[in-house]
């Protein structure tokens, strides 16, 4: 695989730390946070390190893009966040990293529709190869499929993927850089995420020294942080590119589950994780060049906070 036919390496490589990182939340969830408060934790991760990157960049949207970052925070944070503990919570035996792993084909599809790239072969080949590289990881025998756990599994599959590829298409306000638009849409998803918390689960539960540390590692580093790197490479990085190294979050979660929480690997989950690179790196091949699209009219400078 000749490097020349990757996109930027770098960019590639820091865009990829999210993922890794997204794989950890499993373990701080059920090591350190209280459990049965998917909405809760959800809420903790977003609204709070949303406010925080509003303080620090002093950037609001105006014009159109205070509807885009409203669209944009909920399709990548506010409904992906529940949908996706709602999957986690139905299905067992790892069938929800196995419907997440969808997502780069969703990713094609919305691609092909939003940004006119057409669909290569060689791609279409690596979803499939990377669903079924973590199947192999995280599948176990017995795991039965709930319908609604299905549907909410495919659906946050879908939404992240639109999120992603929309946060392409609409690129970002001159002047405005990654922090401030990662901000703007933890922001919106995190206060999307106020009245379902309420409503599903009631008031916040106490907590002690460990959930806020689990708290405030997954909302500086798994959500902060991670994606501020991840709007960083979507705005480098093809969108069907970025959404192909979400692979890399069921493999992270295993190695992580396996070093730090005792968990056995058999040589099946091993072979299936070398598969699911494997799509993960043939995704990332460069195909045809995407078809013409008019350029979209400039959007209106943001405004700054006082």
């Amino acid at each position: 695989m000749a490097l020349s036919r990757l996109p930027n390496t770098r960019d590639l490589a820091l865009t990829g730390l999210t993922p890794l990182a997204w794989g950890s939340t499993y373990a701080v969830t059920t090591e350190f946070l209280p459990p049965g408060r998917p909405m809760f934790t959800a809420l903790m991760r977003a609204l709070p390190a949303g406010l925080a990157l509003l303080a620090l960049t002093r950037t609001l949207p105006r014009g159109a893009w205070i509807w885009r970052a409203a669209v944009l925070g909920v399709l990548n944070i506010g409904a992906f966040f529940p949908l996706l503990f709602l999957a986690a919570y139905r299905l067992p035996g790892g069938v929800a990293a196995v419907l997440g792993s969808v997502g780069p084909l969703f990713a094609l599809g919305w691609a092909a529709m939003l940004l006119a790239e057409r669909p290569t072969a060689r791609r279409l080949l690596a979803g499939i190869v990377g669903v079924l590289g973590v199947s192999l990881v995280v599948l176990r025998s017995g795991a039965r499929l709930d319908t609604v756990g299905v549907l909410a599994g495919l659906a946050g599959a879908a939404a992240m993927s639109a999120g992603t590829v929309l946060t392409k298409r609409w690129g970002r306000p001159e002047g405005v850089g990654a922090l401030a638009l990662t901000g703007w849409q933890l922001t919106a998803g995190g206060l999307f995420l106020v009245p379902l918390s309420l409503i599903i689960e009631g008031g916040p539960p106490a907590l002690d020294g460990r959930a806020v540390g689990g708290y405030l590692y997954l909302g500086v580093v798994g959500t902060a942080v991670g994606y501020w790197l991840w709007f960083r490479g979507v705005s480098r990085l093809p969108a069907t590119s970025v959404a192909f190294l979400t692979l890399l979050s069921p493999l992270s979660a295993a190695v992580i589950g396996w070093a730090a929480l005792g968990q056995a690997l058999s040589p099946l989950q091993v072979l299936g994780m070398a598969i699911a690179f494997g799509g993960t790196l043939l995704g990332q091949l460069r195909g045809s060049r995407p078809l013409p699209t008019p350029n979209p009219a400039p959007a209106p400078a943001p405004a700054r906070a006082c």
